[in-house]
Formats: C-alpha cells, sequence, structure tokens
C-alpha cells in the first residue's frame, strides 16, 4: 500500500490522517485528504505539515490503493455516488469508519468488488492509542492484513466477524466515553472526601495506568487482581460492595448494550 487517500478532515479522519503520517508506515504526502471547506483544510495543514490535504478535489481516488470514507453515517452513500467509480482502474480497497454501516451496503452503494471494509476506532485515535475493530468483504488475507496493519499504526487493532462488529462498538468506541464517566465520578468523589481536584486527577489517572499494566502484566482475570487488594472486612471490600449494591455491574452491562 503506496497511497492514502481519506476522504473527511475532520476529528475523526484528521486524527487517522496525523497518526498514520507520525506512524511512519507511509510517507505524508502520499496521505492525501479531501475536505468540503477550506477552513478545515488550512487547519489539517497547520496541524500536521507534509499531507496532502486539498479543497473539493477528489482527483486522488482514481489512484489512491486505499480509500478511507470518515463523513458521517448520513453522507457515506451521496459521498460514494458522487466521487467513487464503480469501475476503479485497478483493485482498490475501500474502509468506512462510520458508525452503523454495513459492508453489504458498502457493497450495494459502490457497485463492485473491491475489497470492502469497516472499521470502528475510538477518540483515542488521536493519540495512537485506539482500540479499533475491522471486518471485511471481498478482501484478500494479504489485504485484510492490510488494513489491520494500518488501523494497528493507530494503536491496536483485530479483524473480527461483522456479526460481532455491534459489540465491539459499544465496549470501545462507545465504552471510553463510560471511562470518561468513571473518571469524572471519582474526582468528584475524591474531591469531596478532601482531595483538591488536581490532585485527584492524577490519582486516577495513574491508578488506572497501573490497572490496566497489571492486567497486561500478569495477564489474568479482573477478579484475580481484585483479590490482591480486598482482604477480610477491610475497606476495599466495604467500597465494592457499595459499588455493587447501587448496580455497579449491572448498570455498565445495560449501558454496553444500549449501546448496539
Amino acid at each position: 500500500m503506496k497511497t492514502i487517500t481519506i476522504i473527511g478532515g475532520g476529528n475523526l479522519g484528521g486524527a487517522i490522517a496525523c497518526g498514520l503520517a507520525a506512524s511512519g508506515l507511509l510517507l505524508p504526502a502520499a496521505i492525501t485528504v479531501v475536505n468540503r471547506t477550506e477552513a478545515r483544510s488550512a487547519a489539517l495543514r497547520a496541524q500536521c505539515p507534509g499531507l496532502t490535504v486539498v479543497t473539493g478535489d477528489y482527483s486522488s481516488l482514481s489512484t489512491a490503493d486505499l480509500v478511507v470514507l470518515a463523513v458521517k453515517p448520513w453522507d457515506v452513500r451521496g459521498v460514494i455516488a458522487d466521487h467513487l467509480s464503480p469501475t476503479p482502474p485497478k483493485r482498490q480497497m475501500l474502509v468506512s469508519v462510520a458508525a452503523g454501516i454495513s459492508l453489504a451496503q458498502l457493497a450495494e452503494w459502490s457497485g463492485t468488488e473491491c475489497a470492502l471494509f469497516c472499521a470502528i476506532p475510538n477518540t483515542a485515535v488521536a493519540l495512537r492509542e485506539s482500540m479499533t475493530y475491522v471486518c471485511a468483504l471481498h478482501a484478500t488475507e494479504e489485504e485484510q492484513a492490510a488494513v489491520v496493519r494500518l488501523f494497528g499504526a493507530l494503536g491496536r487493532a483485530e479483524l473480527i466477524e461483522e456479526s460481532r462488529l455491534p459489540a465491539a462498538m459499544a465496549l470501545c468506541s462507545c465504552g471510553i466515553a463510560f471511562a470518561f464517566r468513571y473518571i469524572r465520578a471519582s474526582i468528584e468523589g475524591a474531591v469531596e472526601l478532601g482531595l483538591r481536584p488536581a490532585e485527584a486527577r492524577r490519582g486516577i489517572l495513574q491508578t488506572l495506568r497501573g490497572a490496566v499494566e497489571l492486567l497486561e502484566a500478569h495477564g489474568e482475570h479482573p477478579e484475580a487482581e481484585i483479590d490482591k487488594v480486598t482482604t477480610a472486612g477491610g475497606l476495599t471490600i466495604r467500597g465494592l460492595n457499595e459499588l455493587e449494591h447501587a448496580g455497579f455491574t449491572s448498570a455498565v452491562v445495560r449501558g454496553l448494550k444500549a449501546c448496539r
């Protein structure tokens, strides 16, 4: 894969472009971002010099090895109809990062059997720390590996069946907001207990980093790590039981199910 065109240089499309440019996977100049407005193009050029950023110029689509549709879900069909050829001059990979767009819809709207992908990153793509799930249609193993490697340069990426994509989206794309809400609640609770807001913020962020590192280092179930910090009659088990009395686990599960 030598050239990529990203249609839509907004928050997600721009983050993908800048992340790929920083990753070294491609030369920045080989990444073309097409915007609707010159204001957005100018902002992206200033943010990430070296990218090829254009306004209203879709000519790069005819030669791009991979095209990323980073537009709103309701705009995907129109963009395909207006700007993508049903008979590209070479085999091309088409990736949608729009939530709720299926591979069947991409196949119908594009009218081609080029390699089709749906990819669901989360907002941490801006820091190359996203968890991205990818599903594919009409793609060879080599093409699948190329797209997974592409998004892997922006964090971690895994190929899964499309039927499991809604669960993956709930867990990681929507779920990052759940993590932020837990952090906010923890800060508020710690302030009530006597910490200053900045102290509470630093404390909870480092605590979560430590929790992630422990789980990755030991490869254990979270409950095994919980057992290490809960002693008989201790404070931690009291707090955990209060969370469960308030429906903590049930609330998280219900929240994820609501995101499908």
